[in-house]
């Protein structure tokens, strides 16, 4: 393939991929979005191969064919609750990526035309050391949150004294290495940053609580983006260098909206210094009592409600109980009543969670809202029907300065005149405080399983 079609063959898939990242801004364009990044995709890989210096199609072919089968066997097993984990997972197999492309271009550097051993052009060092610092921070860094994330080790922080000097100490280390391999191409230099990069991807994540995951995991996104541009400059590869900024960019912005989202400083998330402090604990309830329902309760009052509001969390994810809600909803459209959904841009635990299960339950996307659009119709509600969720409704947020998660937005739940809170217990969410919301004069608790909740209230109903 001529280096003109080539070239046009590239801007052709960076244009699906700026096609894709537009689709995948609104539900109802998301599958759309989904086809132009396979597209794009496709035809960069289709490119690369028909490069004339591309060899080895047969080891090509078998570990694509490998991958490719991977890759199916875990999309058709994956639960939907898996979905930040797996997304972890493949954000370390991207980061592990770049390290060894550029071990390989350190120790063969004429196969990647960048010099010979021993004098690699002073340009391409360059790229390789941030390639491979980003790419060791973005592999350990994705291990700690699959680990924290599939209860492999504890979702609470992880601190201990002097823990951000030394987070600071390993990144100036770093950059004198990289200066240091940049002047004399020193192997050691190399390897002495990649290791302290694994080691500083493990210090920035283990202080992150479990509340704070949505936000690793976009945070994660990016630097995953930023590896796989690295990787592209070692290889000369366009369409590389195009998707990983893509892809670190948009990652760098959803971050960026997240911190907004639960009130947190945007560069405390780059330095790994934010979650929730070490001795933060759930509240005793002490004498505050209360008031349990049952499903037939909850039916009641939601049948003579004119507007009621659905509330999902990570409780209704792990249940799957987005298809007895919609159910339910559907149920009392039937009876004239007004159903919406607000979301909170942090509810789950990766962004953009409880949006994607309620488009598995075909839930109206007319029907979906997020914080700001619908923050303003809870005091005209009759009811707010909490299902699963627990720190983004606790009005702590609003009234306590002292609590943990003072000032992050929160859905005001609590200003609608009823709310029939889902839930298996009183215990506190991700934040470990409790939710003064629970003894409210106005909050029926319905303890159970949230699947099991929804189905009887159907069947009340």
């Amino acid at each position: 393939m001529s280096a003109n079609l080539s070239a046009f063959a590239y801007l052709a898939a960076a244009v699906c991929f700026i096609l894709a990242l537009k689709g995948l801004s609104s539900p109802t364009s998301a599958r759309t979005g989904n086809m132009f990044g396979i597209a794009g995709m496709a035809v960069a890989v289709a490119t690369t191969l028909a490069q004339p210096d591309v060899g080895g199609f047969g080891w090509i072919a078998v570990a694509m064919a490998i991958g490719a089968v991977i890759g199916a066997v875990i999309a058709l097993r994956i639960r939907m609750t898996a979905m930040p984990q797996l997304v972890a997972a493949f954000h370390s197999l991207v980061g592990m990526a770049a390290v060894l492309v550029a071990a390989a271009a350190l120790y063969a550097p004429e196969a990647y035309g960048i010099g010979t051993l021993g004098a690699i052009k002073t340009a391409s060092r360059i790229e390789m050391s941030l390639g491979a610092v980003i790419g060791a921070i973005t592999f350990t860094g994705s291990v700690i949150a699959f680990a924290k994330l599939q209860a492999l080790m504890t979702g609470a922080p992880i601190t201990f004294p002097m823990q951000h000097p030394l987070n600071l100490l390993f990144g100036l280390v770093i950059v004198a290495c990289i200066v240091w391999f940049a002047i004399a191409q020193s192997v050691s230099a190399f390897w002495l940053m990649t290791a302290l990069a694994f080691a500083l991807g493990v210090m920035l994540i283990i202080p992150i609580g479990g509340a704070d995951m949505p936000v690793v995991i976009s945070m994660l996104n990016s630097y995953s983006g930023w590896a796989a541009a690295g990787i592209g400059f070692t290889l000369q590869n366009t369409a590389l260098i195009i998707v990983g900024a893509l892809v670190g960019s948009s990652g760098a912005i959803l971050s960026y909206i997240m911190c907004r989202g639960m009130n947190r400083s945007f560069v405390n998330v780059i330095l790994g210094g934010f979650g929730v402090e070490a001795g933060a604990a759930a509240v005793a309830a002490g004498d505050k009592s209360v008031k349990a329902g049952s499903a037939e309760d909850a039916a009641f009052i939601l049948q003579n409600a004119s507007s009621v509001i659905v509330v999902p969390g990570y409780g209704m994810a792990v249940a799957q109980a987005q298809h007895a809600l919609r159910e339910m909803a559907d149920v009392l459209k039937a009876h004239g009543v007004k159903v919406s959904y607000a979301i909170h841009p942090v509810a789950g635990r990766m962004p953009g969670h409880m949006n994607v299960l309620l488009a598995e339950a075909n839930v109206p996307y007319d029907e979906v809202f997020e914080l700001e659009a619908i923050n303003s119709s809870f005091p005209a509600a009759d009811v707010a029907f909490v299902i699963g969720a627990n720190d983004v409704t606790n009005p702590a947020a609003r009234k306590d300065p002292s609590s943990p998660i003072a000032g992050m937005p929160i859905l005001d739940v609590d200003k609608a005149k009823t709310v029939l809170f889902v839930k298996r217990s009183l215990s506190p969410g991700y934040a470990g405080i409790d939710n003064e919301l629970f003894y409210g004069d106005h909050t029926m608790m319905l303890f159970a399983d949230a699947k099991k909740m929804v189905e009887d209230i159907v069947k009340a109903l």
